[in-house]
């Protein structure tokens, strides 16, 4: 999949499951001189502000780029900068209890894409999920896209660095039967999936 199959894929998702969310595709930044764009920038109210800012990673951005490494590096520029950018600036509000941004690194349910992740588990597991802007508490989530093929509703992400890491059991009751991604895991060598399967 292209990333801009998966960009549409994400925007009709929002578009369907939110009141008048603002959606901004290629969104770009700007601070401290350091530019950037985001794949997908999503504003809702829940009714307080919560950022959605989506990095989508397809076959042809893995090949690319030079590793896990450069991804990483690039999707920790985002959540530095782009709320550092007055424009997207979220300031602190009394009261609140949930978060304020989402960073998402989401990579297409392919095969490549899951060998990649797959060799990288423990670089992309790594991540933390708890983050901030300034004082406002924000989540970062790495992991893959799925519900692709259904209801603009039924997407979804399978993270890869929360409680159930790549690979493990909780990780794959995760993974919905018959989905995209539940296909590429078995197309990818089982050694690869779980390293502990003797070759």
């Amino acid at each position: 999949m292209r990333e801009d199959d998966l960009a549409t894929r994400v925007v009709d998702h929002y578009a369907a499951t939110n009141d008048d969310p603002e959606i901004n595709v290629e969104e770009p930044y700007d601070a401290e001189g350091r530019r950037g764009v985001v794949d997908v920038y999503v504003r809702r109210r829940t009714p307080e502000r919560v950022d959605h800012v989506i990095e989508l990673k397809s076959d042809a951005a893995v090949r690319a780029a030079t590793g896990a490494n450069e991804i990483l590096r690039q999707y920790r520029r985002m959540e530095r900068y782009f709320h550092a950018d007055e424009r997207h600036a979220i300031r602190p509000k009394l009261g609140r209890t949930q978060p304020g941004a989402r960073y998402l690194l989401c990579f297409a349910p392919t095969p490549t894409c899951v060998y990649h992740v797959a060799t990288h588990r423990s670089l992309y597991g790594s991540v933390d999920t708890a983050a901030r802007v300034d004082d406002v508490p924000a989540v970062r989530t790495v992991g893959f896209l799925t519900g692709l093929d259904g209801s603009p509703a039924d997407l979804g992400v399978v993270s890869v660095n929360g409680d159930a890491p790549f690979g493990s059991e909780a990780f794959l009751r995760a993974v919905p039967d018959g989905s995209r991604l539940a296909e590429s895991i078995r197309r990818v060598d089982d050694d690869v999936i779980d390293p502990a399967v003797d070759g």
